[in-house]
């Protein structure tokens, strides 16, 4: 899942106040073949022998309410017409669906679609542009996209990738732990706001927390969100010079390393198979474990709103509202992928966009629907009115900032990474890990030069 680009709120407005914010099993994709080839031969007229579906697979790491809406999705697909069949691959998750695809296309063996970009790749031509493949379709209707999502799948002014989905973190929360504890969200307006409930929250016995103010989502981006919102940025303006150092980094990363360490008011869960932490931080709010956590979007379609509900991410005192990435999720089509695949796989990623089931992907998940027209979704009206929550990535969305699109294929991102455990995990102070991040990270953006 990205030199930063802040994306204006004039554009962010304009594109996101026309939709509101919208998260299969490979035991189930040999039925779903099966009768996709069934209504094939049962529909075809006994006069004619028309050529045979093209099959191809689409690789996806997306697992728990995500992994089954996206087979049902693809059940529908193939149900929908008798040309293409759609063999849905699962990965763990974001990360092994990249590095197994890495593999394929060492190899040539590739998926005619993945849910994957990387614009280092494109460059490389590991991806084909859809330009040519777009405009076959007549239907597709390149302008209803979000066009805030739709240009992050452009790489040097050819559409590589289409954007499936759109995310941003926000934050869910326990409504009888804030009800308690005298919390309104409406007046969580900064982190020194949060660190203060979180504070009044948590429950502390001999000096170990049994009940957690906050959980933080483990990794960079939720402390990067919080950066960008005090003003930061990954790049000086020319994309010379890291700047990860600066006291908007060092004074954000070390405030969470203070919250998880000295004070112990927030908690992350790091490591395991694929997704493994991410359930187990919103098992703890689910259980009763913590007051709340910094999730996706996409976490919609795993919560009970009787239990917990949503609010946005907040800014900081003296600096203003919140500015967290707000990105889109997209698949690409490997180059390696023969013409007939290419072409099967354009009409599959056009019907997983289109305005209606953009819009049930949205309903389901709590993703951010990437068609202007799902607004209109009657499904989608009707679900918002009894479903406040799902407005809350949108309107977050609109003041949101764009993904940081790594000009060394990867390595500064890295050294974010690593720099992140230092601070989460093993409590060095944020200068020390910064610092030592910036030296790995502007080495990778010399050799650039």
């Amino acid at each position: 899942m990205n030199v930063l680009k802040k994306v204006s709120a004039v554009s962010l407005v304009a594109s996101f106040t026309l939709l509101t914010a919208c998260g299969g099993n490979t035991a189930n994709t040999a039925n779903t073949t099966g009768k996709a080839n069934a209504a094939a031969e049962t529909t075809a007229p006994a006069s004619s022998a028309p050529s045979a579906p093209v099959t191809i697979e689409f690789w996806y790491g997306l697992g728990g309410k995500l992994g089954e809406n996206m087979d049902k999705l693809i059940q529908k697909f193939n149900a929908s017409q008798k040309d293409v069949i759609v063999k849905g691959i699962v990965q763990s998750d974001y990360t092994e669906t990249e590095q197994k695809l890495q593999a394929a296309i060492a190899t040539g063996q590739v998926p005619a679609a993945v849910l994957s970009s990387n614009v280092d790749w494109a460059r490389k031509g590991y991806f084909a542009p859809m330009d040519d493949l777009i405009a076959q379709l007549p239907d597709f209707n390149k302008e209803d996209f979000v066009q805030t999502f739709l240009t992050q799948g452009q790489v040097d002014g050819k559409q590589f990738f289409l954007p499936m989905y759109g995310t941003t973190q926000v934050m869910y929360y326990r409504k009888d732990a804030f009800e308690k504890n005298g919390i309104e969200a409406d007046k969580l307006k900064t982190w020194e706001d949060l660190a203060a409930a979180a504070e009044k929250m948590s429950v502390k016995d001999g000096g170990k927390t049994s009940f957690y103010g906050w959980e933080p989502m483990w990794g960079y981006e939720n402390m990067y969100d919080a950066v960008l919102s005090k003003g930061g940025s990954v790049l000086s303006e020319d994309g010379k010079t890291v700047t990860i150092d600066s006291p908007e980094w060092v004074q954000t990363w070390d405030s969470f390393r203070k919250w998880i360490h000295e004070d112990k008011i927030m908690r992350i869960h790091s490591g395991g198979q694929g997704w493994e932490y991410w359930y187990k931080t919103i098992d703890d709010v689910m259980k009763g474990q913590a007051a709340g956590y910094t999730g996706s979007s996409g976490d919609q379609g795993d919560l009970d709103f009787g239990v917990v509900a949503a609010m946005e991410q907040p800014g900081w005192a003296g600096v203003g509202e919140g500015k967290p990435v707000a990105q889109a999720l997209m698949a690409g089509i490997p180059s390696k992928a023969s013409d007939d695949q290419k072409q099967a796989a354009m009409k599959w990623l056009a019907y997983f966009t289109n305005s209606e089931n953009t819009a049930f992907w949205s309903i389901q998940t709590g993703y951010i629907s990437v068609r202007q027209s799902a607004l209109q979704d009657p499904e989608f009206v009707k679900f918002s009115e009894s479903n406040p929550q799902i407005k809350i990535p949108l309107m977050q969305a609109a003041h949101g900032s764009a993904p940081f699109q790594d000009p060394t294929g990867g390595k500064i991102t890295d050294a974010l990474k690593i720099a992140a455990d230092k601070v989460e995990i093993q409590n060095i102070p944020a200068a020390q890990a910064l610092q030592e991040a910036k030296k790995t990270a502007q080495a990778a953006l010399d050799k650039l030069k």
